[in-house]
């Protein structure tokens, strides 16, 4: 049984963990399947234009897998679930993270891969990792403090606080929160929105933004004055149509 699904579908492809059975636990086995529909994905920036990241049933994701960690499971190497969750980054297309349910430590690291997290009234957030005497190697210490300020960062990985989606929009940490009932139907809504606009400027946004954030405030203006790739091929007709 695949432990990651894909549905594409009018230029968005949805991802969706499938280890329900488990709250759709992080094993290394899912990484491995998760990067080769990422790496796939990657290679077909004319095709498709967004990504939705799910899980079924009824979570997100409970986080790392706790039973592979104890079984001594490997990763086929030793950065590969960072690296996995950087090449999720680093997607060309735009990634919606559509979370229900249980959205801990592992699993939060993931969503924070993501460009937007839509959260179902069901989900909550919470960074475990001082529940196990572990220590991120995913990058929670640096993507949860540029999504939501130093101060919040702090409060939510020292306490191991559960947050809800209210208290999650509040502190800037997801987008929106929407009824369990809808909430797929609402990211794909959001994406079909998304791909109505020229995929050569979302392209471009998110390399620019993504770069400029690794980079001063002068830098970044630098940067985006000398990479932005320029009008796209679609320009002159969506003009003429007024699109």
């Amino acid at each position: 049984m695949p432990l990651v699904l894909r549905h594409d579908s009018q230029g968005i492809s949805t991802l969706t963990l499938n280890r329900p059975e488990t709250l759709n636990a992080l094993s290394p086995a899912l990484f491995v399947e998760l990067r080769a529909h990422i790496d796939a994905i990657k290679a077909k920036p004319d095709e498709i234009g967004c990504v939705i990241l799910c899980g079924k049933g009824r979570s997100f994701s409970a986080g790392n897998d706790l039973k592979a960690i104890q079984a001594g499971e490997q990763a086929p190497s030793r950065y590969y679930q960072a690296e996995t969750l950087e090449a999720l980054e680093s997607l060309p297309q735009v990634v919606i993270a559509a979370i229900q349910g249980h959205c801990y430590t592992g699993s939060l690291e993931l969503a924070l891969a993501c460009d937007l997290l839509i959260a179902a009234e069901s989900a909550r957030f919470a960074d475990t990792h001082g529940k196990w005497a572990m220590a991120p190697t995913w990058g929670m210490t640096q993507r949860l403090p540029r999504r939501i300020g130093l101060n919040n960062a702090k409060m939510m990985m020292y306490t191991g606080k559960v947050y809800r989606g209210a208290d999650a929009v509040e502190l800037g940490l997801v987008n929106e929160v929407v009824s369990d009932e809808t909430l797929m139907e609402h990211c794909m809504e959001l994406a079909l929105t998304i791909t109505a606009n020229s995929w050569h400027t979302l392209r471009a946004d998110k390399m620019l933004v993504n770069a400029g954030l690794e980079k001063s405030y002068k830098d970044g203006l630098r940067f985006e004055r000398e990479n932005s790739p320029g009008p796209g091929p679609d320009m002159a007709e969506r003009l003429k149509g007024g699109i």
